[in-house]
């Protein structure tokens, strides 16, 4: 893709906006390019880039809250937080992996796509730490929404509905977010050959203990050699995370392994392999393969998982594993995407939603990438986006991803 816009200043992508608007020109808007195999391919007129609005504006680690503007690399923004023993509590996924894309991820794209890791699910998501933003609307205009202190919000909360629009409202030029300690301790309890089924009972108790686990994956034989370069116990692996102060990890982990060793063989991960564990899930390690097979992100409860991947099994051929305590289903489809099937299923398991994240660009041009929306909220969606984005310039292929 070729970038032909890349201003430095909040002022240049202002101008740029009105121009295109003016042209009735749509613009495809990236930070660091990484997830642009994400959304169905529609080309734009022009491209803009985030990436030469970069910097961390205002950082104060007692605050707990930092300010940086939508282009500033990632990377940028960890090493920051590392230096004062902080980190992001919601662990952005790196996509580069599974699309083979290169370029360096923004903190304005991640909440933009409002990218989640294996806490989210006790830590909220990216827009939950989100306290701020500026950004530049249809029109060209600069917008400021929300402030450095999380404040109950009336009406429509402008920070939120950006979080995770994909750039189809407007483009974000600068972020104000909170941020946590980082644990000085981590470890992982492994519960070793149990089916799907059986690793959902699992991971509920584990959930239903006070030792407040923060990762709760499951791992299937298909997929457990893929981690750790093989270095896990034989078959299926249900592994719990838990952080905190190292005497307190040492008595939940205490804990923890007596309420699931009765379930199966149980094993532990030190700190290191704990880290490097969670990153690979993360970062859905297991289909960073080099393909294009087809690859779901599905959200259902997370007692309903296994049965997803079970009716899915019975159709076609799908790998899958889970995260977020099985209510958060990778699916690599080993032939076509199976769309229909997908979200069929969801809807008789009682509802959710899928992503198709990868794919063909023959596919993704048929198939919707995002979840349909019903159509009191598509008619409420377009809404927003007649006020917003008013001559539909912005990201034309992630027209359905206010999510």
């Amino acid at each position: 893709m070729i970038v032909h816009f890349e201003p430095a200043s909040e002022e240049g992508i202002a101008t740029v906006v009105r121009a295109m608007a003016a042209d009735k020109a749509s613009l495809a808007v990236i930070g660091g390019n990484t997830r642009s195999g994400l959304g169905n391919p529609v080309r734009a007129d022009r491209v803009l880039s985030t990436r030469r609005l970069s910097g961390i504006v205002s950082y104060n680690p007692a605050e707990m809250t930092i300010t940086a503007l939508a282009g500033t690399p990632l990377r940028e923004i960890g090493e920051a937080l590392a230096e004062n023993r902080q980190m992001l509590a919601f662990e952005p996924m790196d996509h580069r992996p599974i699309f083979a894309s290169s370029g360096e991820p923004t903190i304005g794209g991640v909440f933009a796509a409002n990218v989640s890791g294996p806490r989210r699910y006790v830590a909220g998501a990216a827009r939950d730490s989100l306290l701020g933003v500026r950004f530049v609307n249809g029109e060209g205009e600069a917008i400021k929404a929300g402030g450095r202190v999380m404040k109950n919000v009336t009406g429509l909360d402008l920070v939120k509905l950006l979080a995770g629009s994909h750039g189809t409202l407007g483009i974000l030029t600068e972020v104000t977010f909170r941020v946590l300690p980082l644990p000085p301790a981590s470890e992982t309890i492994v519960v070793s050959g149990l089916n799907d089924a059986e690793a959902a009972a699992v991971m509920a108790e584990a959930m239903a203990q006070t030792t407040e686990v923060s990762g709760a994956a499951h791992l299937p034989e298909s997929v457990r050699g893929r981690f750790l370069d093989g270095n896990l116990p034989d078959g299926a692996v249900t592994v719990l995370r838990l952080e905190g102060l190292e005497a307190s990890v040492a008595i939940r982990a205490e804990k923890l392994t007596k309420a699931v060793g009765r379930f199966g063989a149980v094993t532990r991960l030190d700190a290191s392999q704990t880290a490097r564990l969670w990153t690979e899930i993360r970062d859905v390690k297991p289909y960073a393969d080099g393909t294009r097979k087809p690859l779901w992100r599905a959200s259902v409860a997370p007692s309903l998982g296994h049965q997803l991947v079970a009716a899915l099994r019975l159709q076609t051929g799908v790998d899958a594993f889970y995260d977020w305590q099985g209510g958060l289903v990778w699916l690599r489809m080993e032939a076509d995407p199976e769309a229909e099937l997908v979200r069929r299923y969801i809807k008789v398991l009682g509802g959710g939603h899928a992503t198709l994240v990868r794919a063909d660009d023959s596919y993704r041009q048929a198939v919707s990438s995002f979840e349909p929306q019903p159509l009191p909220v598509a008619q409420l969606s377009e809404r927003v986006r007649a006020k917003f984005d008013p001559h539909r310039i912005f990201n034309p292929g992630r027209m359905a991803a206010i999510s």
